[in-house]
């Protein structure tokens, strides 16, 4: 069924057309990743979709009654006070008539309250009202979040990076047929990102995706609209059958623009040659007919995306880092660089941070970098991957340990914050104090590398976008000529054609690489090495990014029996906060069946326990390092699975053994 269509749909801004005819549909259940250049209308398309903006000329049709699901950009969540009221706030009425019905329960004095309570509690029942408190509470377990913490965890406490998470668990949870999501994954780690295609991909809901992850576009999107040189085309199939038609398409738009050229030229000469002889009648005829001929465009190509070459100024030394025991401490050294190979100040900041009771981000950290490895730094959001990267540059000292950059070492620092980038200057003057020597067409032309042209030099940075401060970023990292590039979420904010210039030219790169990213397709791509970060404990992988995806599945299987099996207990453990009233006395049996209840919630934390046992062991990244490792998840993950049966199984009866109690004691 059709539940959204845009015919020949036009937008304009003032004298300028942002989109031309734009046409496709979308159907219940559809899957559509949305892609293109920053700038090019993917932002004005969700507008058109949900109704806030209405087209110049075509038409947008929607289904009677259709619910959209949109994350807005200024994350407004209401009156909420806690992180979990925030991700609920779409059941906010629900849950007050659960509040309702609880005090009415204990109120029940005549036959009129008897009979209110009886048609709330339909209400309740009909609308879902028993599913709401497993359905936040797994969103938010998928999300990152504690689910029992976020009952007391204040919003104010929350960072941008989590309020960012937040919202889109509220979006997820929100009753809707179609979800609309823009970067879904900029706050995600590489677990989380994958439980939400997980998600995404068991949903009944349409999922229309604005997205600059391939991999994520690849396992999510069965349909791809890509903006592209003033309007929108629809493909189907998924990401990687959109590139193959993609190619397809420009190569014909190339071969008809060939031969329109040649035609052109065929009657142009024709013209010149009998303009002015026995055949002008016809010269003079054919020049009319050129100059009502529309221009075929040429195809939007790679070389028009951004232009980013990195080169290395000098070869360096052959170890480029060396950590020797190095320790991490939260609040620890963030008092600035110190001297970090000196020993004596290294254990009184080791004393310092534990007399604190700081958390410890890395410990007993041991690795080698040589010249030419390019290691991917993985590990979950907050792990102290982007502290890590601070304190090889200096800018924060280790709390243990040390951490030492090898002779003729010299780095390029793309920061994920873009703090390289100072505000208050124009683009033209931070080239400028780079290459002071260079003429203003150099500076023009290295800008205009990177899609800035004309007057858009005289911009000052506080004004740019996030994409555009990133590409501003690169930009300066070009001319430094660093033997090190340390890369911080290079892809945020970026676009795909942005993101794959950057692979390439990090691939021709002759440097050595640290790159920290949730982008799996630029990991796969670059990460030649992987360390993962994982409960303050760095496990070093001697091999690419590609390889540890295929050595940990089984890591990832144990991750997702976690969270399966917690959302089942929460389903069961989460007592009725709204009862039927009943008149009844306790059964003779009553005590027997508490017993059976006690026993079978007793096998429950038997099972449970071995669950989180099996599942630590096969989260820690260690085993995987070993060289039986793969041998050994493999045996783990079928216990694993064995102990999932047995707990599922016991829940069952655990199950059934309360509600006996239930029936008995009203």
């Amino acid at each position: 069924m059709t539940q959204i269509a845009l015919s020949q749909v036009d937008v304009e801004f003032g004298a300028t057309r942002l989109l031309t005819d734009v046409t496709f549909t979308v159907a219940a259940g559809d899957r559509w990743g949305i892609v293109g250049r920053n700038g090019t209308g993917k932002t004005t398309l969700f507008r058109l979709l949900t109704g806030a903006m209405q087209p110049t000329r075509g038409q947008v049709t929607r289904v009677g009654g259709l619910r959209i699901a949109m994350l807005e950009q200024h994350r407004d969540f209401g009156d909420a006070q806690t992180v979990w009221e925030a991700a609920a706030g779409p059941f906010a009425e629900l849950l007050a008539l659960e509040r309702s019905l609880a005090e009415q329960a204990h109120a029940l004095d005549d036959a009129d309250a008897l009979a209110r309570y009886g048609r709330d509690l339909e209400r309740f029942e009909h609308e879902g009202g028993y599913m709401i408190t497993p359905r936040v509470d797994a969103v938010l377990h998928g999300l990152g979040f504690d689910p029992a913490e976020a009952r007391e965890r204040p919003l104010e406490a929350l960072s941008g990076g989590e309020r960012g998470r937040l919202g889109l668990a509220r979006q997820l949870v929100a009753p809707a047929d179609v979800l609309l999501l823009d970067e879904p994954t900029n706050h995600l780690d590489l677990e989380t990102t994958q439980w939400l295609e997980q998600y995404l991909n068991e949903t009944d809901e349409t999922v229309i995706v604005i997205s600059h992850d391939r991999a994520f576009l690849a396992a999510v999107a069965d349909h791809v609209l890509h903006f592209e040189g003033g309007t929108a085309v629809p493909y189907t199939g998924g990401y990687e059958a959109f590139i193959a038609q993609r190619t397809e398409r420009r190569l014909t738009q190339e071969r008809a623009v060939t031969k329109q050229r040649k035609a052109i030229a065929h009657e142009e000469d024709y013209i010149r040659r009998n303009i002015a002889g026995q055949n002008s009648k016809q010269a003079k005829g054919r020049r009319k007919r050129l100059e009502r001929l529309p221009r075929l465009s040429p195809p939007v190509t790679a070389e028009d995306a951004m232009a980013l070459r990195l080169d290395v100024h000098e070869r360096g030394g052959d170890q480029v880092l060396s950590a020797e025991r190095a320790r991490l401490v939260l609040g620890g050294a963030e008092h600035g660089p110190t001297d970090q190979s000196s020993s004596a100040k290294s254990a009184a900041s080791t004393r310092r941070g534990a007399a604190l009771g700081d958390r410890i981000l890395l410990d007993d950290f041991t690795a080698r970098v040589m010249r030419g490895d390019r290691v991917g730094i993985l590990g979950p959001n907050g792990a102290g991957k982007s502290t890590l990267l601070r304190a090889i540059v200096g800018e924060r000292s280790v709390d243990g340990g040390a951490l030492r950059l090898g002779a003729s070492t010299t780095v390029a620092h793309y920061r994920q914050d873009l703090t390289q980038v100072p505000l208050d200057r124009t683009l033209y003057e931070i080239i400028n104090d780079l290459r002071p020597l260079w003429t203003r067409g150099q500076i023009q032309g290295h800008l205009g590398r990177f899609g800035f042209s004309g007057d858009e030099v005289q911009r000052r940075a506080e004004t740019l976008s996030g994409g555009e401060r990133a590409r501003v970023a690169l930009a300066v990292m070009m001319l430094s000529g660093a033997n090190l590039l340390i890369l911080d979420e290079p892809t945020n904010h970026l676009d795909v054609e942005s993101i794959e210039a950057i692979e390439d030219a990090v691939e021709r790169y002759p440097g050595t690489v640290l790159l920290v990213s949730h982008d799996r397709a630029l990991l796969r791509a670059i990460a030649s090495r992987v360390w993962v970060l994982h409960e303050s404990r760095m496990t070093v992988f001697d091999g690419s990014f590609a390889e540890w995806e295929v050595v940990s599945e089984e890591r990832a299987h144990a991750a997702r029996v976690a969270a399966e099996e917690e959302e089942a207990l929460r389903r069961v453990r989460e007592h009725r906060k709204v009862e039927r009233p009943a008149a009844s006395s306790k059964a003779p049996d009553l005590r027997s069946a508490q017993r059976s209840a006690e026993a079978a919630e007793s096998r429950v934390a038997t099972a449970e326990a071995e669950v989180a046992r099996l599942t630590a062991e096969l989260a820690d990244p260690a085993l995987y390092a070993n060289p039986d490792g793969v041998a050994r998840s493999t045996k783990l993950g079928v216990q694993l699975d064995e102990a999932r049966r047995k707990l599922d199984s016991a829940l069952e009866e655990w199950t059934m053994a309360t509600e006996a109690v239930e029936r008995l004691t009203h």
